[in-house]
């Protein structure tokens, strides 16, 4: 058993270290990009949204053709990495589903700690353009090297988060987060959902709990009057953006806006 604990992994049942070898060679995830995941936030030795999570590696590993994840297999996997890699209650754990041929489907966990996260984030705009989405459906996939790119970037520049618009200059997602946008006329509105970003679960919380959010094309260049823009990841929660690409966004301030969010999110 690791000294560390979060040196451990859950593979296919089993709390094993985590530089123990696991992935075959011709893994769907390794070899072709067809994986999917989701990282769930734990709080006080709890997992955060678990029903909507394991919906949403349902979705993925269907339209992927990978096979069933079951809900005791799932929830088993949440409870012995909490409770074996996260003595402290807090953290996060990424389930990931794949499949290598004449296997069955491999549930893989790898815990992590939270780190540290300022309350106010700055963003990039990313020099990478987002090209759509590889699979419709808003599914989170393995297959996330415009993401990651972006999230390099932003990391490079000492920033929270990297923005990322399509070829006609419509903002799409974050590296890491949905994004959204309060207009000049005072109005919040999330990018489209048919540009091919990921369907996040907060942003899914926060439009059924918040019905007068739409959703429409924003443009980079709208992006220069914003009264507010607003990051929203399950982990992390909801976080205003108060800089972006070293400018303040309208008076460098948390708005009203983001309080809202975070109020509607946090308490329901």
């Amino acid at each position: 058993m690791a000294s560390d604990p979060l040196r451990l992994i859950w593979v296919d049942g089993e709390l094993i270290p985590a530089d123990h070898r696991v992935v075959h060679a011709d893994d769907s995830a390794f070899a072709e990009g067809r994986g999917c995941y989701t990282s769930v936030g734990i709080a006080s030795g709890r997992p955060r949204f678990p029903d909507r999570h394991l919906r949403r590696l349902q979705r993925g590993a269907r339209a992927l053709g990978l096979g069933k994840i079951d809900a005791p297999t799932f929830e088993r996997a949440l409870a012995e990495l909490a409770a074996a890699a996260l003595p402290g209650g807090e953290g996060v754990i990424r389930l990931q589903l794949s499949r290598s041929p004449g296997r069955p489907l491999q549930l893989t966990g790898v815990p992590r700690g939270l780190g540290e996260d300022r309350a106010e984030w700055s963003a990039i705009s990313s020099t990478i353009r987002h090209g759509g989405a590889v699979l419709a459906g808003g599914h989170k996939l393995t297959n996330r090297l415009v993401l990651s790119l972006a999230a390099d970037e932003a990391t490079a520049a000492g920033a929270d988060e990297a923005l990322l618009f399509d070829a006609a200059n419509r903002l799409v997602e974050g590296s890491r987060c949905n994004l959204i946008v309060v207009g000049a006329d005072g109005l919040p509105a999330a990018p489209g959902d048919d540009l091919g970003a990921v369907t996040g679960i907060a942003l899914e919380i926060v439009l059924e709990r918040l019905p007068e959010i739409g959703r429409r094309v924003i443009t980079r260049e709208e992006l220069r009057t914003a009264g507010e823009l607003i990051a929203l990841n399950s982990v992390r929660g909801v976080r205003p953006i108060t800089r972006l690409d070293d400018d303040a966004v309208a008076d460098g301030s948390p708005g009203p806006w983001a309080a809202r969010i975070h109020s509607v999110f946090e308490n329901g």
